[in-house]
């Protein structure tokens, strides 16, 4: 008699499991349909370190990347004064292909002298990687930080490259964009928080 009792249990339980992947699927598919209704940007991921103090990194310069006049590219140090404009800190590596893809947008993003735009080199065991991506593609950067442990992108949460963020002149993470930029993520994201952050220096 338990032996039957516990057929129909045994039964519904297998039911239950057989379902979860069905269930655990329509309930992703449910986030993604939302996301493309409301058109949020599924690149513009929320970090808890928005609207707190950006991490005070201080790395070496990328040995042997020089400006144009054959002056040193400065290393990177978020600790010392500004110079009265937000930075835009992009996290980059010269494995990294959607770095490539974004490249020429930080080129032109370099022009807009409102921002002070610095790199963090992450993960790149052999400087004259580095080194070549930057002299291959132009080098957009002010401060290039050479971080070849990525130690120091841990403490700004960075699990994958690109990953970029907007930094305040009070030294407030204002914004963040996760993966490569794109025209609409900088005209609708990017743009938006600069001038906000402008305003508010101002």
């Amino acid at each position: 008699m338990n032996e039957g009792a516990d057929t129909p249990r045994a039964s519904r339980a297998g039911r239950l499991l057989v379902a979860l992947p069905l269930l655990f699927f329509v309930g992703l598919a449910g986030v993604f349909l939302y996301q493309l209704a409301s058109g949020h940007d599924a690149s513009e991921v929320p970090s808890v370190l928005i609207g707190k103090s950006a991490p005070k990194t201080v790395l070496p310069p990328l040995p042997g990347l020089t400006q144009a006049d054959g002056a040193p590219v400065p290393g990177l140090d978020l600790a010392a004064a500004g110079d009265g404009r937000p930075v835009l800190v992009n996290v980059f590596a010269s494995w990294c292909a959607p770095c490539r893809e974004e490249h020429p947008l930080l080129v032109q993003l370099a022009k807009d002298k409102r921002v002070r735009l610095v790199g963090i080199n992450y993960k790149d065991k052999q400087p004259e990687n580095a080194r070549g991506f930057l002299t291959d593609l132009g080098n957009p950067y002010a401060a290039v930080g050479y971080d070849p442990a990525g130690q120091s992108t841990i403490d700004w949460g960075v699990y994958g490259v690109p990953e970029t963020f907007l930094v305040g002149t009070d030294g407030t993470i204002l914004w963040k964009q996760t993966g490569p930029f794109t025209p609409q993520a900088i005209e609708t994201g990017l743009m938006p928080a600069v001038a906000k952050a402008v305003n508010a220096a101002n």
